[in-house]
């Protein structure tokens, strides 16, 4: 009879393990290197060639970036993509935190309230960009009604420059903002009810135990919502292209619309390769910040 070595039975285990790891991942690698990285890096390739719909294209090294760089409209998509953040960011990260806050109440229907607001989240972006587009309309717009009858108005939300990305804001706010609610909500139920009473027992207040209490133990749901708002938000789309198309006087121009009209309306592909991969790094690095930033209080 073979002795028991306990070093080769954990090494055999192991490796069955992995074997079975690795063979119910494989699906999701497979898929990910064909529709992720495979086109991250294809895009890559293609931002250095001269390229539109017809032939191989021309081998152009860095001269696409080199455009890019006294590109106006690339700058003012640039300034409009992080202004654009700037608006729509404190807003659905604070407003869905304060929603949360209340639907967690014991309220009669409540229910029906959270619904109500998670709601919008599910509606194709093509419907809400329409039905804002009536709501902000001008002259027989419902917002500018309302207005009216305040004495204000009226505001020419979507024809003005000024006003046209607080417009796309404004409904941005409406649609996603339930999704951050339901992010907080899902960390409210795992705040300990004994960490709340040993802090009432103590003396602190609602507003001690929210600050002292509640916000600290929900730091990492709050990583979460602040690193996905910013990545999406720079990522806008959707709703510049249903309500404005980047005008008036590329007012909300953002680099995705600006990419888009690049490649899909002017066929320059190489071109808009290149600004898909300047916006692939700027979410890179702004990510990386928020990352580091977020979990050094997070640990």
């Amino acid at each position: 009879m073979r002795p028991f070595n306990r070093e080769q039975a954990f090494r055999r285990v192991l490796l069955r393990a992995l074997d079975s790891s690795l063979l119910f991942l494989a699906p999701y690698f497979v898929i990910f290197l064909l529709f992720k990285l495979g086109p991250i890096i294809a895009n890559f390739l293609v931002s250095a060639y001269r390229l539109d719909i017809v032939g191989g294209g021309e081998f152009i090294g860095l001269k696409n970036y080199h455009h890019l760089l006294t590109d106006r409209l690339f700058w003012v998509a640039l300034r409009n993509t992080l202004y654009y953040l700037v608006l729509v960011g404190p807003v659905v990260i604070i407003g869905g935190f304060l929603l949360a806050l209340l639907l967690n109440q014991p309220l009669r229907g409540r229910a029906f309230a959270r619904a109500a607001v998670f709601m919008p989240y599910v509606i194709m972006v093509t419907v809400v960009g329409a039905l804002w587009r009536w709501i902000l309309e001008s002259r027989f717009g419902i917002l500018n009604y309302y207005l009216g009858l305040l004495g204000i108005g009226p505001v020419y939300w979507l024809t003005s420059s000024s006003t046209a990305m607080i417009g796309i804001v404004i409904a941005t706010v409406w649609w996603t903002i339930g999704y951050n609610t339901v992010i907080y909500l899902a960390g409210l139920q795992d705040v300990p009810r004994e960490l709340i009473e040993a802090a009432e027992i103590d003396g602190a207040g609602p507003l001690r135990c929210l600050t002292q209490v509640i916000v600290p133990f929900l730091r990492p749901t709050t990583f979460f919502v602040v690193l996905t708002t910013v990545i999406y938000s720079l990522q806008v789309f959707g709703q510049v292209y249903t309500m404005t198309g980047g005008g008036p006087r590329y007012s909300t121009l953002t680099l995705v619309q600006h990419l888009y009209v690049t490649g899909f309306r002017l066929f320059n592909l190489g071109y808009s390769a290149t600004i898909s991969v300047v916006l692939f790094i700027v979410i890179l690095v702004m990510s990386a910040g928020v990352f580091g930033f977020l979990r050094q209080n997070v640990e």
